[in-house]
């Protein structure tokens, strides 16, 4: 089935909407939670409220790319879930080094304090990202979005985990540079 329509599926409030999203995208779901998680309960449960975001959100959402969609929602889910248990645990982690990674490019939380903000700043690292090549827009993605490791990225492209993190390194030094250029404080 494809994606227009399980999302008519979705409009109609037709259950069968949860199931077939489910089918078709529970494994691209799973890869994105347990990379952020290593857990499989948590994951389960990451999955479980997607399915049901998905159904509580649509309608009134309409999304133009359900794949994305999905992978907004489990992705959201997991880094909360994460920042939840971190602050039980107080503990450093994979997740941890991703943000710490990022921190230097990006404004604090208290610095941001709407959500016009947030949703301009995605914008413009949107438009940035298109900007780069596309093994460096991949690289990036891979590891600012799916959270894969830099172990990972290096097995996926068939080069040096030492040309990842300079890649990684010296796209987050042009983010920086175009975040400051669009008024950003950093």
């Amino acid at each position: 089935m494809d994606d227009l329509d399980i999302i008519e599926l979705f409009n109609k409030r037709d259950e069968k909407a949860i199931l077939e999203a489910e089918r078709k995208y529970r494994s691209y779901c799973h890869a994105i939670s347990n990379n952020i998680l290593r857990d499989r309960e948590s994951v389960e449960e990451c999955l479980n409220d997607t399915w049901l975001n998905a159904w509580n959100s649509i309608p009134p959402q309409v999304p133009d790319n359900l794949r994305m969609y999905l992978a907004k929602i489990i992705r959201n889910l997991s880094f909360n879930r994460y920042k939840s248990a971190m602050a039980v645990k107080r503990g450093g982690g994979k997740i941890s080094a991703i943000l710490d990674e990022l921190e230097e490019c990006l404004a604090g939380p208290s610095d941001v304090e709407s959500d016009l903000i947030i949703k301009e700043l995605g914008e413009s690292i949107n438009q940035f990202v298109h900007t780069l090549s596309e093994r460096d827009c991949n690289v990036f993605v891979r590891r600012y979005f799916y959270a894969e490791s830099i172990k990972e990225i290096s097995v996926n492209y068939g080069i040096t985990e030492n040309n990842v993190m300079v890649s990684l390194s010296r796209t987050r030094k042009r983010l920086r540079k175009h975040l400051q250029k669009e008024d950003y404080k950093l």
